[in-house]
């Protein structure tokens, strides 16, 4: 399965638990030529947003079974946790409703 094939599946597994978002990280050449950055850094999670029960931040990482993930967003993910976030890895909508559900 496509990688954002996953994330809509999570996406769409996630909307009872969770306002979720998803956003493309890196830069690119526009029309004009000129090159943009999406402002987020380096690694930031696939897919982020808020848990519906306390607003406490999510971000989640998607994978397909054979993904692993960068060193950016190992590390990305470790501050965001160090932060108070709830963080993981997903490959499946069941494993990203276990991430947001194990840190009730």
């Amino acid at each position: 399965m496509k990688e954002k094939d996953i994330q809509n599946e999570i996406r769409l597994a996630l909307n009872p638990y969770a306002v979720v978002f998803r956003i493309n990280v890196g830069s690119f050449m526009s029309e004009t030529g000129r090159m943009v950055s999406t402002g987020v850094p380096k690694g930031f999670s696939d897919l982020f947003g808020v848990r519906k029960s306390d607003g406490r931040a999510v971000f989640i990482e998607v994978k397909n079974e054979k993904g692993k993930t960068s060193k950016y967003q190992d590390n990305f993910l470790k501050q965001m946790k160090k932060a108070g976030a709830i963080v993981g890895v997903a490959r499946s909508g069941d494993e990203a409703i276990d991430i947001v559900k194990a840190n009730i």
